[in-house]
């Protein structure tokens, strides 16, 4: 039987719709869906100050990769006792999860179960589906890897199908707040399958930079801005980088009250099985008038200047 450690959280929700879920027996630090997977033990830990803005976040993160420094922390000791036949980790970006090299260092320390490592790199959605197929054939699931990636592309053709026939607004999605980026990758083709027009993402590209005078001029029909790792009371709080902005009130999405919050951590910047959730999210956003709000308060709700009681 596999005994399967999870570096990153999109990679646990996999393991969990696959089935594979009693198998496993270590996470990382961000690993918190289903519920239930806070009870294994944590294998990791961030070696910068995640409770900072964006401004100190982004300032920390590239101080340290200036210097070389990892940004996460393996317990090589806890590997060590879980015997693990399987790690899963990502090779994508090193700022969001613990990457492969990381792991490699790790495995050198102290783990002599040689587990098969796998290291997904999710920049599409297509990478995606592959990234779920190779955890299911690498433990022993291919077939319901094929189920479960077909299941998946029946949701999103679902959703694409009702939302083809409306107007396309033009959409600004927002990753990050201090510098302001867009976002990238695998949000591109969930805001084209939910029916909108990107502004600034590239389908499989890395998030994009963007400066004010870009967006300004963009002057974008809806912005939805969902930063990396935060979830929507987290957002609201550093709202402030954008609605201090001389350009804000003057943008059409604002001036129409077009403007959402989305879970990034939950959601949006995890590309597991609930990128389907995802563009639901997406979809009712965009088009209200052919989506039922089933996900507003969950994953995304309207921005307001005044936040809502809680």
């Amino acid at each position: 039987m596999p005994r399967i450690v999870s570096l990153i959280a999109s990679a646990t929700e996999i393991i969990h719709a696959l089935g594979l879920g009693r198998f496993q027996v270590g996470r990382s630090h961000e690993c918190d869906f289903p519920p239930g997977v806070i009870r294994i033990p944590v294998c990791t830990r961030p070696t910068f100050a995640v409770d900072g803005d964006s401004a100190q976040i982004d300032s920390q993160v590239k101080d340290k990769l200036r210097n070389a420094a990892s940004l996460y922390e393996i317990f090589p000791e806890t590997l060590e006792g879980l015997f693990p036949t399987h790690i899963v980790t990502q090779s994508q970006c090193k700022v969001c999860a613990v990457n492969l090299e990381e792991v490699r260092r790790a495995l050198s320390k102290a783990v002599t179960t040689h587990p098969v490592v796998i290291a997904l790199e999710p920049n599409s959605l297509a990478d995606i589906w592959s990234g779920i197929l190779e955890i299911a054939r690498s433990c022993g699931y291919t077939e319901r890897g094929v189920e479960l990636i077909e299941s998946l592309r029946r949701d999103i053709s679902a959703v694409s199908l009702r939302a083809g026939a409306a107007t396309r607004p033009r959409v600004a999605c927002i990753e990050w707040h201090e510098p302001l980026m867009a976002a990238g990758n695998w949000t591109p083709e969930l805001i084209q399958f939910a029916g909108g027009n990107d502004l600034f993402g590239s389908p499989g590209r890395h998030s994009p930079t963007l400066s004010w005078q870009e967006l300004a001029e963009a002057d974008p029909d809806v912005i939805i801005t969902a930063p990396c790792g935060f979830d929507m009371r987290r957002t609201q709080a550093e709202m402030y980088w954008l609605t201090s902005r001389p350009e804000w009130s003057r943008l059409r999405a604002v001036t129409e009250n077009r403007v959402f919050l989305a879970d990034g951590n939950q959601y949006f910047n995890r590309p597991g099985p609930r990128v389907v959730e995802s563009l639901r999210a997406l979809a009712e956003m965009l088009h209200p008038d052919l989506f039922e709000p089933t996900l507003e308060t969950i994953a995304w709700r309207r921005w307001n200047a005044v936040p809502p009681a809680v």
